[in-house]
């Protein structure tokens, strides 16, 4: 980061508050290079900092607030159980102090509800579902009394839009929780919160890049707006140079977004930074990148994931992306022994690893022309997957999960393709596919059914139908339990959230 930055910020006066026991809330330049550290994967670094600013400084509650970014970060990325023991008693003491502040600040409930969102988020990643709840809900109604006694603060909005566009996005089986807490959400408008917030501050200023994280990936995943912040990450304003963090959100998004050559060129250059080798998360994205590429190199990766990281999830999802690209290779008994490995390694807490399971306890394989297909949809290639589709067909298909597959795949290339003007294809085409997919999966595990009503919905919407959107994502949320479900159903409710601000007069 520049320096000059750092430089600025000792002159930023509206960022120190001070109170009963002579307790501050001072955005030092320590601070803020420490923050700045931390929100780039540069976590020894940043210790040194924020740890110096502690002794020198004990009174000075901001700096116990920023040194929490440390054990979030790092438990967020790498979800060491070990590590979660370890700093789980750190992380009671800077909330211990941070109670013991002076309740006439802003800052006071701030930084209390900024601290118990950091667990709640936590507690998320390692499967701690109720006390994730609970410490929620600590956070929210801390935030909620902050809005109340100082409606101007406006650092308020960053954990105020966040929480209001998460509670908006619940999908139904989750509704009750929002219900008993009293909390109420909106997407759009807990997103735009998060928009005008970064659109009236900037990098000099405390905690603007994580309040961008966020409105980027509520601008992604919640609303939708999938081209609108692909462009920000490649654009000059989000470097990924010296920074892991921008690394792995960029490549997070470039496999969602299918862009897998992209994600590979990040993985690329960032290999050559300081500190790559401490997240074995990267490993895991860059043998997902060449999965989509039925490149069996990707095994590597996986098996060095699997050496070097020491959390439980995507243990059994490494496995069974192992067994694939040894399936598609043709290599049966290599592909066997990592179906086996599924049913003792990791756990089953991620929807990722729970589909792994049922895989390999299924004692079936997919059909290998699917499965090439499949993956090569999830990397972008589809012009690849649109030929090997073409020179099957959907009678050579034996199952009934396959037929239904058959009829997902090729409308998901229809779609894609049908994005790209003149290229002859027409979502009219996608939507038979998806319409035939529902029939041939309707009440059954898989999630193709389910998937298919999403992307429906996600077409008419495109296309302005509002009202065929709506049923479709009704359709979506009404099937029967199956694979992926609460991903599925979260996007369905995040379609409807859409629709419903657009009717509302939102444009």
């Amino acid at each position: 980061m520049r320096q000059a930055l750092f430089r600025l910020l000792l002159i930023l006066t509206p960022f120190v508050s001070a109170g009963a026991g002579g307790h501050t809330y001072e955005y030092t330049e320590n601070c803020a290079k420490a923050y700045n550290h931390f929100m780039a994967l540069r976590l020894t670094e940043g210790h040194t900092l924020i740890q110096h600013e502690m002794r020198t400084d004990p009174k000075n509650l901001m700096a116990a607030y920023i040194a929490d970014y440390e054990d979030c970060i790092l438990l967020l990325v790498n979800c060491n159980v070990e590590d979660y023991k370890k700093r789980a008693e750190g992380m009671d003491r800077r909330l211990t102090l941070l109670e013991s502040g002076d309740a006439s600040s802003p800052w006071y409930r701030f930084c209390n509800s900024g601290m118990y969102l950091h667990r709640a988020i936590v507690n998320v990643r390692f499967g701690e579902q109720y006390k994730a709840a609970m410490n929620f809900r600590r956070s929210f109604a801390l935030l909620k009394e902050n809005q109340r006694l100082y409606p101007s603060f406006e650092y308020n909005t960053i954990i105020a839009g966040l929480q209001e566009a998460v509670v908006g996005s619940l999908p139904g089986s989750y509704k009750w929780l929002a219900s008993v807490f009293g909390m109420k959400g909106s997407v759009r408008d807990g997103t735009e919160r998060l928009g005008a917030f970064v659109a009236s501050h900037n990098a000099t200023q405390p905690l603007y890049t994580e309040t961008m994280l966020y409105y980027l990936y509520a601008r992604f995943y919640l609303l939708a707006e999938q081209q609108e912040v692909w462009s920000t990450l490649t654009g000059p304003k989000f470097s990924t140079a010296d920074n892991l963090l921008h690394v792995f959100v960029k490549t997070n998004i470039a496999l969602d977004l299918r862009h897998s050559d992209e994600a590979l060129e990040t993985l690329k250059a960032a290999s050559r930074e300081e500190g790559y080798a401490n997240y074995p998360v990267f490993d895991y994205q860059y043998g997902m990148a060449l999965l989509t590429k039925c490149d069996t190199n990707c095994v590597r990766y996986f098996e060095r994931y699997l050496k070097n990281n020491k959390s439980d999830i995507f243990i059994k999802d490494a496995w069974q992306r192992m067994a694939f690209a040894w399936h598609v290779a043709g290599m049966s008994n290599r592909a066997e022994y990592c179906k086996r490995q599924i049913l003792s390694q990791g756990t089953a807490r991620l929807d990722p690893d729970k589909q792994a399971q049922r895989f390999a306890e299924s004692g079936l394989w997919p059909n290998r022309t699917l499965l090439q297909a499949r993956l090569l949809i999830e990397g972008g290639y589809y012009e690849k997957a649109l030929g090997l589709l073409q020179r099957i067909g959907k009678a050579d298909m034996q199952t009934q999960p396959d037929k239904a597959e058959y009829s997902f795949r090729l409308g998901r290339v229809y779609e894609e393709l049908a994005k790209r003007p003149g290229s002859g294809f027409r979502y009219s085409d996608a939507l038979t596919q998806y319409r035939d997919a529902m029939k041939e999966g309707k009440d059954r595990s898989e999630q193709f059914a389910a998937r298919a009503a999403l992307h429906i919905g996600k077409i008419y919407e495109l296309l302005g139908m509002n009202k065929e959107a709506t049923l479709a994502y009704h359709e979506c949320l009404d099937m029967p339990s199956h694979d992926f479900q609460n991903s599925i159903d979260q996007q369905a409710k995040s379609g409807l959230n859409r629709i419903e601000w657009k009717e509302k007069g939102g444009k």
